[in-house]
Order: structure tokens, then C-alpha cells, then sequence
């Protein structure tokens, strides 16, 4: 939810407040209380005026049993956004599941081949900032082990992609967030987009992840690591 309160446009306050109400109807009193002394937007004064003004153009209705609603439009309105709302928490619920998958995978398989290695390039903490990372964000484009080349985008923070572009043959790993290009780069380490990368990559083909690292870790001093 926007936490800004839309206190100049009395429908989107009285939406705002449906939202945390979370009641189809309410008697004007407990409205009225919620209104200032829970959520303490308006005095008791402005609050009664407020409800008062709602029922008069119509953004509130009152109910055959003296409580109040939103009117139909807003009601619509607001079961579209507690529709969108069940929907994005499970669909949290389902990545956060995953991500603990992941996790709990890692550390299971902590003396395989891959996590060995893996490892090697990881700071503390890292592998937790990793799963935090959705599969989804990553679009691989090139893996090409015949020339080398290895090319990944990644959404971020930031408006444009992050990009990934690993070259075996010249020993040069790009990557442009700011963990990797100020801090990670330096130690020759890798962020949470290239963690999360080599996850995704091993899942897919482990024997190639593995392969990979190993160049990279086999000549560790002749690789750039740079953005």
C-alpha cells in the first residue's frame, strides 16, 4: 500500500482508509474514532465534518442499520485492490518458498563440487542476498563455451538492466551494480546478481557452472574483474 495519505481528495482518503479498515461497513462513531484518535489524521471536529461531508456527496453511504459504507464505485474499487493485494502476497509467499528452497539447498550440498567453489568467490552473507534475487530477474542471452562467452541481463534497481558478460578467453568479468563495481570487484568476489547467476546457471547445467568457476578460480590473478 502507498503509505502517503491522500488527505486532499475525500473518496481516495475514505478508499485509503477502507483499506485498513478492512470491514465492509462501519458504525460512524468507530469511524469516527479510528479517523482521529487511532490514526489521528483530523480533530473529533474536522472528523465528524469530514464523515459528515462523505455522506452528503455520496463517497459514504448509510446503511439501513445506521452503519456506513463506501459507495459501489469505491467499493469496486476497493475489492480490485484486495484482489491485486491476495494475489501479490501469494504470489511473495510462493517466491519467498523458493528462495528458502534454494537456500536450505545450498546448505545442504555444502561439499559438493559447485558449493566448494562457489564459495571460494563469496563474502559472508553474500548466499543470503543471493536467494533474495528472483530467477525471473535474469534473461540469459549467450552461453557460448566454444568462444567463451557468457551474457546475462538482470533487472535492478535502476531503470536500465544490470549486465553480466563473462569472457574465458580474454579473462574478464563485467558487472555493473554498485556492490560489485566499489566493493566486490576489488577482492575479485562476487555480488548477489553473480551468485544468484551461477544458482540459476548450476541448476541448469552444473558440470558447465562448474567448469566455469574453475577457470576463473584456476587463473584468479590474471582475471579483471571490472564494470
Amino acid at each position: 500500500m502507498n503509505l502517503k495519505i491522500p488527505k486532499k481528495d475525500p473518496s481516495e482518503l475514505m478508499l485509503y482508509l477502507w483499506k485498513i479498515i478492512d470491514l465492509p461497513k462501519i458504525s460512524e462513531k468507530d469511524l469516527l474514532y479510528l479517523i482521529s484518535f487511532e490514526f489521528f489524521l483530523v480533530s473529533p471536529e474536522q472528523g465528524l465534518k469530514l464523515i459528515q461531508n462523505s455522506l452528503k456527496n455520496n463517497i459514504l453511504i448509510k446503511n439501513s442499520d445506521n452503519t456506513i459504507s463506501l459507495n459501489k464505485d469505491l467499493q469496486h474499487k476497493l475489492s480490485n485492490w484486495q484482489k491485486k493485494r491476495k494475489n501479490k502476497i501469494i504470489e511473495n509467499e510462493k517466491i519467498n518458498a523458493e528462495r528458502e528452497a534454494t537456500l536450505r539447498q545450498f546448505k545442504k550440498e555444502s561439499k559438493s563440487d559447485f558449493n566448494v567453489i562457489l564459495k571460494a568467490f563469496l563474502d559472508k552473507g553474500t548466499i543470503n542476498r543471493a536467494v533474495s534475487v528472483s530467477e525471473d530477474a535474469f534473461h540469459i542471452q549467450t552461453v557460448d563455451i566454444d568462444k567463451g562467452i557468457i551474457k546475462a541481463k538482470v533487472a535492478g534497481s535502476k531503470k536500465e538492466s544490470y549486465i553480466i558478460q563473462i569472457d574465458m578467453n580474454n579473462k574478464t568479468l563485467k558487472h555493473d551494480c554498485h556492490d560489485f563495481v566499489n566493493r566486490r570487484s576489488k577482492n575479485k568476489k562476487f555480488c548477489k546478481h553473480l551468485t544468484r547467476f551461477f544458482l540459476i546457471l548450476k541448476d541448469k547445467n552444473e558440470a558447465l557452472a562448474i567448469k566455469i568457476l574453475n577457470t576463473i578460480a584456476g587463473s584468479i590473478p590474471d582475471w579483471d574483474f571490472t564494470e
